[in-house]
């Protein structure tokens, strides 16, 4: 079964390869003259024929060209644009400020290829006391993703006002009716009698792409990692001391697991960037500080191609030592 989900796998990686290959020779720049060319050709050879009586666009190869001409415009769009704000409606005839939704869409990628997109939603939830500030209302943001810490830091909310504040508002609401429809009361919010921490939306969002990038980035050097680490076990089964599972420990993926065919396990600690930072080995007592000391001897980047050269040298010299003996 296992042999017959991978023949499937492989013809589906194949089919999908060539439709990509075919529709970027289609739309690139020597494909639409060959296209071109040939419809001349055959227009000469064929009588005019009505147009009812026409192939479509997608049998002459114009359909995946056009096709591929609109995707390629979309990709550079999102590379070029990876943060899109737009306005979206509330359906629920409850929702606070009329169902008026501030929506942004986070571009992601991975491996050349874009990944699912990353939306935060954000609503006036403060008219009731007279503040036009923004709150998070709704998002697809995963665990590893601090949005509560940078919403509080970023998007302060307007605090609670003191007596002399709300009387003082209170007498001057019908001057400022006309003045302050779009950034309402703002600069009147008060937290202990002193002025409110203004918002800064563009700073969240630089900030939410930094911890998106990094995020993946850490993302990534596990499967590096695992790609790596397992595919050459594969080519060369039963070495000892070989990796035989990688894996990421918490939810914000910077705890990489390791576990060796002999029952050991290791970690990997990497930092924000995705950079390895430490790595210890624990037997069934203790920490192997042997293994860990090998490993660690000529570590001079904190890249993972780093350690997985270690790794490999490891395994190698334990395979080694085997034979001398």
């Amino acid at each position: 079964m296992s042999t017959e989900k991978k023949s499937c796998d492989i013809f589906a990686f194949a089919k999908r390869q060539l439709q990509v290959e075919a529709s970027t020779i289609a739309s690139s720049e020597a494909g639409q003259q060959l296209i071109r060319s040939a419809e001349s050709r055959r227009q000469r050879q064929q009588p005019r024929r009505p147009l009812s009586s026409r192939p479509p666009a997608a049998a002459d190869g114009k359909g995946p060209a056009q096709r591929q001409r609109a995707h390629l415009q979309q990709c550079f769009y999102r590379i070029c644009s990876p943060v899109t704000a737009f306005k979206v409606v509330d359906p629920d005839p409850s929702a606070l400020d009329g169902g008026h939704v501030l929506a942004l869409r986070f571009e992601a990628m991975s491996r050349g290829q874009f990944l699912k997109p990353y939306y935060l939603m954000l609503n006036r939830a403060y008219l009731h006391v007279g503040s036009a500030r923004l709150r998070v209302h709704r998002h697809t943001f995963p665990p590893a993703i601090p949005l509560a810490g940078l919403a509080a830091r970023h998007l302060p909310g307007p605090g609670p006002r003191n007596s002399s504040s709300r009387r003082s508002s209170g007498a001057n609401d019908d001057d400022d009716d006309n003045n302050n429809k779009n950034n309402s009361h703002d600069d009147h919010d008060h937290r202990d009698g002193h002025r409110a921490r203004p918002q800064d939306l563009d700073a969240l969002v630089r900030a939410l792409r930094r911890e998106i990038a990094r995020y993946h980035n850490r993302m990534g050097v596990t499967a590096d990692l695992r790609r790596d680490l397992l595919g050459l076990r594969r080519e060369r089964p039963g070495r000892p001391n070989e990796v035989v599972d990688v894996g990421i420990a918490d939810v914000e993926a910077r705890h990489v697991r390791l576990t060796f065919a002999d029952g050991r396990s290791g970690r990997l600690l990497m930092d924000n960037d995705g950079n390895v930072v430490k790595l210890a080995v624990y037997d069934a007592q203790d920490r192997d500080w042997d293994a860990a000391t090998h490993l660690a001897a000529g570590w001079t980047a904190d890249h993972a191609d780093t350690v997985t050269k270690q790794l490999h040298d490891y395994a190698a010299q334990e395979e080694e030592d085997q034979e001398e003996d």
